[in-house]
């Protein structure tokens, strides 16, 4: 979803997403880099990515 979201969006959008699953700590980071993106945080179950 977060992929979807991402592509309508122009550079320098904030997205936050909230995710229970544990998994998403790592893989939300990791998704960033591969597409050069900025991982801002973690708060919990809040994860914040800018475009």
């Amino acid at each position: 979803m977060l992929a979807r979201l991402a592509a309508q969006q122009g550079a320098g959008t904030v997205i936050t997403v909230l995710a229970d699953d544990p998994a998403a700590a790592v893989d939300i980071p990791a998704w960033c880099r591969m597409k050069g993106h900025t991982f801002v945080a973690t708060e919990g179950d809040r994860h914040t990515v800018e475009l």
